[in-house]
């Protein structure tokens, strides 16, 4: 079961790298899956991502009080803003647009209601 969890914590690390260079794949929820999957198999690299300059900020912060960034917030808002805006432009089905508006909608309202940093 450590392989698996390993390995799914390199995967999840891997997204969360690319999420970074890539605006409409989220960053933070790949970093949290993988220091969870990197928990359950190696103490080692759960450390090193935990402590990493730029990586573990966003980790830290959900740990110490279930906090998002305000400018982690605004992007992620806009981004949600974007995708439908770009569902719409490609005239996608409407239950497709409904089933999307409501998925993106509770994301949203989740976002929204996390704790900034204090």
């Amino acid at each position: 079961m450590r392989i698996f969890w390993l390995c799914l914590g390199f995967c999840s690390l891997f997204l969360g790298i690319i999420g970074t260079l890539l605006p409409l794949l989220p960053t933070t929820p790949f970093l949290l899956l993988c220091a969870f999957s990197f928990s359950r198999s190696s103490k080692r690299c759960y450390n090193w991502l935990v402590s990493h300059a730029h990586l573990g900020k966003p980790i830290q912060d959900w740990q110490a009080n279930g906090s998002i960034a305000r400018k982690t917030k605004i992007f992620a808002l806009v981004t949600i803003v974007a995708t439908f805006a770009v569902s719409i432009a490609l005239s996608v089905p409407v239950i497709v647009l409904w089933t999307q508006a409501i998925i993106l909608s509770v994301v949203s309202l989740f976002i929204i209601t996390r704790p900034e940093k204090p």
